[in-house]
């Protein structure tokens, strides 16, 4: 039955009430930036998306490791000694140890192992420019881009792309403070692989040797060229030296000038003879200081004559005593004895005389021969006086003979011994583990390649899933919404119960809904405990719930969520609808939009579900339009009529940014609630149902969050 509201014509209506309940006063709240709290859930919300591009990556990663081709590699291992063996003294290459051990000259050798000459030689070796694999012409693409591409004479690009081949497939490594170098090669055969490998260690140590053995010729090619200026030089001192000899009469025997002998000859003649000359003056004088009796001299001592006639007379002596004895004085063998003695010391006395004599000669031959000598040396100093100063020149002509002829003999030398060099090899490099062929593919790792893409796409997956994120932001915490709104979350309800209906009202709370009741209620009561009623309101409390379009089953269920958590703490609440026509019937029942018209009152409209203390006013007929005054004029008409049997009013208010129908409502209600997912809902959504509210004059009061991950 219609109300008799019906007959009020809409412009007699009363003046509507001037209050209007005001939000609390603004609060500061935390920035809108995202936390690290929220990436769990950007990463929920988008885990398709990361899920989808692992997969993706790993499945790539899964089939190019079963249709690539396997490759092996095989490694050579050569140490490298910095100390070269010292073969010869003067070695071309010097051995020098640098002071960090020789770490850096073994370091450079890296580059030596792959540098061109190394590598060509070991191509050459193994003849690997008619290889496939390596010259270039394996595939029919190669061939035709080297047809299009190709320059030069074909053998010349062969090698040119057998090198560059190997190179790519070639790798030096030295570890750390050793003295060693792993040749690696990676080929499609194990046994290529190992071949190619000691193939390069082997060209590297030829390498060495023959760059050794050039240094050698080079160096010897050098002094020998030399060789000639030098003998020339050796030849010119030579002359200029028998030159200056022979302009200067200067004879030179065993190296010395003849002058020079002769004079040191004479010298050593005229010392003897003046020794020999002092020694007969001293003869002289003695005798003549004795008065011509020579008997007492040496020379007369050492006389074999005088000693023989000295003892002949002691003999006559003694036969003439004997005889003197036996015979008497006038005895003719005593007269006889006695003459023979006579006889003997007038021999003894003839032959002193003779050594007198001769002393005397003597003398006076060696005086003169000292004289001699003497005029001789004198005249062959005066002569070495000028040859001395000749031989100053010569000296120094000399001198610079012996050290050119010092150098020529160094030169000579130097060049026989890099001519030896040349044949030994003193380069203290070896291979100490020839390369064998693998035992398993060194490429593609596949299970690696699985991890790695898997992980990548998780980590790929997670970065575009963030880029995703910044480009669309949603809801991901109650901070960000609170800055969004610049009103307070009231709670933040899970998404799901798997045991709890939430339509119709009624029934007994599973577990599960005994949370989502129990933080219903306490939303409730932070709602209206910042709420600035007057006293003695006559309107009944009110709340609407507003979302974006997006959120709508969400928004539903979070109204009749409060709508029970108020009616199950023994409140009777009206439940209002905005969305919902009312009953299953295809034709729409009457509810708000009539009451809104005025066509009913809601107190025959509204109904109560069974076993509830909840009342339903459905949507309604919107076959009329109303004007916006007459909607908040029978509003206010309805919530005042409404605190006489209820405690609370709950609206669906639907998205208000398409509902204009609720505007009335929103004008008058105590508490407008914005339902929000985290994680889901955008922020754009939130800020166009943000700023509907404030078109509408009014502004968000609170928030109410779904977790869809709770």
């Amino acid at each position: 039955m219609q109300s008799s509201l019906l007959s009020l014509p809409q412009q007699h209506a009363p003046e509507v009430m001037q209050y209007a309940p005001e939000p609390p006063p603004a609060a500061s709240y935390p920035s809108s930036t995202v936390e690290l709290g929220d990436l769990k859930r950007i990463l929920v919300r988008r885990r398709f998306l990361i899920l989808a591009t692992a997969a993706l990556l790993t499945l790539a990663a899964l089939l190019y490791g079963l249709f690539t081709p396997a490759l092996y590699s095989s490694a050579a291992e050569i140490i490298v000694d910095p100390q070269d063996l010292q073969v010869v003294t003067n070695d071309v290459n010097p051995s020098r140890v640098p002071p960090d051990g020789g770490i850096t000259m073994v370091e450079s050798q890296v580059a030596v192992v792959q540098s061109s000459g190394v590598l060509l030689r070991a191509i050459a070796a193994t003849n690997l420019t008619d290889d496939p694999e390596f010259n270039g012409q394996g595939g029919l693409l190669n061939r035709l881009l080297g047809g299009v591409l190709g320059s030069g004479s074909a053998e010349t690009d062969k090698t040119g792309k057998t090198l560059d081949a190997l190179r790519r497939r070639l790798a030096v490594k030295r570890a750390d403070k050793v003295l060693v170098l792993d040749v690696i090669v990676t080929a499609k055969s194990a046994d290529k692989a190992a071949k190619l490998a000691n193939a390069i260690a082997q060209a590297y140590l030829a390498d060495q040797a023959s760059a050794r053995a050039k240094m050698a010729t080079d160096a010897s090619d050098s002094i020998t060229a030399r060789l000639d200026e030098q003998r020339k030089r050796v030849q010119r001192a030579e002359n200029a030296v028998e030159a200056y000899k022979s302009a200067n009469n200067m004879v030179m025997a065993a190296g010395n000038l003849v002058s020079d002998q002769e004079l040191t000859e004479i010298n050593t003649q005229l010392a003897a003879a003046q020794s020999r000359t002092a020694t007969l003056k001293a003869q002289v004088d003695q005798l003549r200081r004795s008065g011509g009796a020579a008997d007492a001299t040496s020379e007369a001592m050492r006389s074999a004559v005088i000693s023989s006639l000295r003892a002949q007379e002691a003999t006559l002596v003694d036969q003439v005593s004997q005889l003197g004895t036996e015979l008497g004085p006038r005895h003719p063998s005593m007269m006889a004895a006695q003459q023979q003695l006579r006889d003997t010391r007038a021999l003894i006395a003839r032959e002193l005389g003779r050594i007198g004599a001769a002393a005397e000669t003597d003398y006076e031959r060696a005086l003169a021969n000292q004289q001699a000598l003497e005029a001789k040396v004198a005249g062959m100093k005066s002569k070495s006086l000028d040859t001395d100063q000749a031989s100053v020149k010569l000296r120094e002509l000399q001198r610079d003979l012996e050290a050119v002829r010092s150098v020529y003999a160094t030169y000579l030398q130097r060049a026989q011994e890099t001519r030896e060099q040349v044949n030994v090899d003193s380069t203290n490099a070896r291979i100490i583990s020839d390369a064998m062929p693998a035992l398993k593919k060194s490429w593609p790792p596949l299970l690696l390649l699985v991890f790695g893409a898997f992980f990548g796409g998780l980590g790929l997956g997670t970065g575009m899933a963030l880029i995703a994120e910044y480009s669309s932001p949603t809801v991901l915490s109650s901070a960000q919404m609170q800055s969004a709104i610049d009103a307070p979350v009231v709670g933040v309800l899970p998404a799901k119960s798997a045991r709890r209906r939430w339509w119709p009202f009624g029934g007994a709370a599973a577990p599960a809904g005994q949370k989502m009741d129990a933080v219903a209620g306490l939303a409730l009561r932070r709602l209206f405990s910042s709420s600035r009623r007057p006293p003695n309101w006559p309107l009944v409390p009110s709340i609407l719930v507003t979302s974006a379009p997006e959120d709508s089953a969400q928004r539903g269920r979070v109204a009749r969520l409060l709508a029970n958590a108020a009616a199950a703490r023994g409140s009777r609440v009206l439940f209002i609808d905005t969305n919902n026509a009312g009953g299953s019937q295809k034709e729409p029942q009457p509810g708000l939009l009539d009451v809104l018209r005025g066509e009913y009152a809601f107190e025959a409209l509204s109904q109560y579900t069974p076993g509830s203390n909840v009342a339903l006013l459905g949507k309604g007929r919107p076959k009329a339009a109303f004007s916006e005054a007459q909607g908040v004029y029978f509003t206010q008409h309805m919530l005042a009529q409404a605190s006489r049997n209820f405690e609370l009013v709950v609206v669906d208010g639907g998205a208000l940014a398409d509902n204009l129908n609720a505007s009335p409502l929103v004008a008058m209600v105590d508490e407008i609630v914005l339902v929000a997912t985290l994680n889901a809902t955008p922020m754009r959504d939130i800020t166009a149902a943000s700023q509907a509210i404030s078109v509408m004059g009014r502004l968000p009061t609170g928030a109410l969050l779904v977790d869809e991950a709770a």
